[in-house]
């Protein structure tokens, strides 16, 4: 679009060059008619038209040199659009692993306290993120105690409840009716937006430790209820009231799920998505948990 532009710039230019040698002659024919003879009034206008040439020449001259130079920029365009992205390094590769082989998350910061505005405006509409006593009363302590740190779930309910599973390119472990939805979501992602599903990764799930800075708060990744995200293999910055575009594509489907998207906390967290608590009720009410 800017090189038709530039384009059409220089044939409007090219247009006024042209008018302008028109006017020329049109003023030497008036001037000549009211100042000498014919072979003055000729000799003038023959003056112009060489002028006039000379600026249409070097007008042709710099369309020519502009054209070359446009040329050029297209086909680095060209090479540029076909050119394989940079391989981003899978971010589970530096990541741990939890008791049962699924990539496990990093560790949660309470000193991130920015909050997504369009989170809060457009979505999580109705949705209520569980709070650590609701977890509680659903399932139980994860474990006796925490740290900074993933250590082994040891509430054998929680134990059962817990599987590893599959999910497109990449394995976490989650309560079984979390992991199901997480399917059901990413099988609708797939049909719907396949380059966002195929960019899909995760930065872990199950992860029994308290939130950095704030040891009395146990992560909702301890009851491996809670999922981080990626893109391309990139972390989305967490606190900084921003987003990669995939995720917020991908929080309309975790919304219509009823899970709540970490955008809309206190410490914005994009990669961050959870069951919400009418879900975790909802499931408690058929058993599943």
């Amino acid at each position: 679009m800017k090189t038709q532009g530039l384009l059409s710039a220089l044939v409007i230019g090219a247009s006024l060059v042209l008018a302008a040698v028109a006017f020329a002659l049109v003023g030497g024919l008036l001037r000549g008619a009211n100042d000498s003879g014919p072979e003055a009034m000729l000799a003038r206008v023959q003056r112009d038209l060489d002028a006039q040439a000379g600026r249409i020449a070097a007008v042709e001259q710099a369309i020519e040199r502009l054209q070359h130079d446009i040329d050029g920029i297209n086909e680095r365009l060209e090479v540029a659009a076909t050119a394989p992205p940079p391989a981003a390094p899978p971010v589970s590769a530096a990541l741990p692993t939890d008791q049962f082989g699924g990539t496990a998350p990093l560790p949660e910061s309470e000193d991130l306290v920015e909050a997504m505005q369009l989170a809060k405006g457009r979505f999580n509409q109705g949705i209520i993120r569980p709070t650590p006593v609701v977890l509680r009363e659903l399932i139980g302590e994860p474990r006796d105690s925490y740290s900074d740190t993933c250590q082994p779930v040891t509430n054998p309910r929680l134990l059962r409840l817990l599987e590893t599973g599959q999910i497109g390119a990449f394995k976490v472990t989650m309560v079984r009716p979390a992991l199901d939805s997480l399917q059901a979501i990413m099988d609708l992602l797939n049909r719907d937006e396949p380059q966002i599903y195929a960019a899909l990764g995760t930065a872990g799930a199950l992860c029994a430790r308290h939130v950095r800075g704030a040891p009395n708060t146990v992560s909702s990744h301890a009851w491996g209820m809670a999922i981080d995200l990626t893109l391309t293999g990139k972390l989305d910055q967490m606190g900084d009231a921003a987003t990669q575009f995939g995720l917020v594509v991908l929080a309309e489907y975790f919304n219509d799920a009823g899970w709540f998207w970490g955008a809309g906390y206190g410490r914005e967290d994009s990669m961050h998505f959870e069951p919400g608590e009418a879900l975790l009720r909802q499931w408690a009410a058929e058993g599943s948990l």
